[in-house]
């Protein structure tokens, strides 16, 4: 007896049925075993089905022992197949016209977690990117403990989204555009390891399937399918991100993205969506939360020190604001004869501490409580 996986992955390789068709045939049927049965008359489940649809479904059995054999494969690497016509199949991506009809998955969390958060961008990330996917995996973590990291394992955005949940303890998925015997990139390899343990890898894509760049744009409907909210932390104005934000958006998920300034290449993707409505702006986890609905707002843990440590560049920076009323970020870097990256770096840091606060402008202002001299330093 053919079991649900085995028969959908069959087919999907019968030639004249694609995904789209497969999925139409399967939810007529109820199951992929009931459709099994009735291939040979078509008609009696779906009306509408032409003589070419029937003709094809005479090749479906042909198509048997290759799914067997992937199947076979998958189970041997301790992999779970999941099929759409099953209840442990995700429930977010079940209703939409295009998805895949089998799942590959190997981790340990649920994929019918809630909420799941999709954290998707640039692979080009800046130091800016870098703090923003830590400050929201840590805040969503402090504030949504329950919450559950999803994205592609990519470079830039995707992989710091990934290792900050994993070091913040959240579940994190990572949807591959390939089969779960490769792993691209090879340097994450790692933390790859690391999200089976504490998350999963999920994947369409029968395990020998190698890696291709089409695959990877294929997987990006996953990515935000399977998550009710898609933030966009840094993308340039084309790239799989904003193709990501799209599909987010058609799906009806809801999509946020991450300010940047204008001068910034890989914000510019950001602040279009944001400017033509593409995506909401996003301001913090609890308006996040708040906008969906998932939990009251929790309060902000009270600062015990009375003069949080400084960094040796913190400090520098504040030694030079407390001089002035306000100062762009290109005069800091002028001032103190650090690099660009160091000194955005720094004043994000010192935003999140309640320290400095962005003006009109692009002009920062202290706004700490610090003597001007004597302020304890992180070692």
């Amino acid at each position: 007896m053919n079991d649900e996986a085995v028969l959908l992955l069959a087919l999907l390789r019968t030639p004249g049925i694609g995904l789209i068709t497969a999925n139409r045939l399967c939810r007529a049927a109820g199951s992929a075993a009931r459709l099994w049965e009735e291939r040979a008359n078509i008609s009696r489940l779906l009306p509408q089905a032409t003589d070419r649809l029937q003709q094809c479904l005479t090749n479906w059995d042909k198509q048997l022992p290759q799914a067997e054999a992937e199947a076979d494969e998958a189970r041997r690497r301790h992999i779970s197949l999941l099929a759409l016509t099953e209840t442990d199949y995700p429930t977010w991506l079940k209703s939409l016209p295009d998805a895949p009809p089998v799942l590959f998955y190997k981790g340990t969390a649920s994929l019918n977690a809630q909420p799941m958060i999709s954290i998707v961008g640039t692979r080009h990330i800046s130091e800016y990117g870098k703090d923003l996917c830590r400050h929201i995996v840590e805040q969503l973590a402090e504030r949504l403990p329950q919450a559950t990291i999803v994205s592609g394992l990519a470079y830039g955005v995707d992989v710091h989204a990934h290792r900050a949940a994993l070091a913040c303890g959240l579940p994190t998925i990572g949807v591959l555009g390939h089969g779960l015997n490769h792993l691209y990139p090879p340097s994450h390899r790692d933390t790859a390891n690391r999200m089976t343990e504490q998350g999963g890898l999920l994947t369409e894509y029968p395990c020998a399937t190698p890696v291709s760049r089409e695959n990877f744009v294929q997987r990006n409907r996953i990515v935000a399918g399977l998550s009710q909210a898609c933030i966009v932390v840094e993308s340039a104005l084309r790239g799989g991100a904003l193709i990501t934000a799209r599909l987010a958006q058609d799906y009806g998920r809801e999509v946020y993205a991450c300010p940047g300034r204008l001068t910034d290449l890989h914000s510019e993707g950001c602040n279009r969506l944001i400017a033509r409505h593409g995506a909401a702006i996003f301001t913090s986890v609890d308006d996040l939360m708040d906008d969906m609905g998932w939990a009251p707002r929790q309060p902000r843990p009270q600062q015990l020190e009375l003069f949080p440590a400084l960094t040796a560049t913190e400090e520098q920076l504040r030694s030079r604001l407390v001089q002035t009323e306000q100062c762009s970020a290109d005069e800091l870097v002028t001032a103190t004869g650090l690099k660009v990256a160091e000194v955005n770096a720094a004043l994000i840091q010192l935003e999140m501490k309640g320290l400095v606060r962005l003006l009109a402008g692009n002009q920062y202002r202290w706004t700490g409580t610090f003597p001007a001299a004597g302020c304890p330093q992180k070692k």
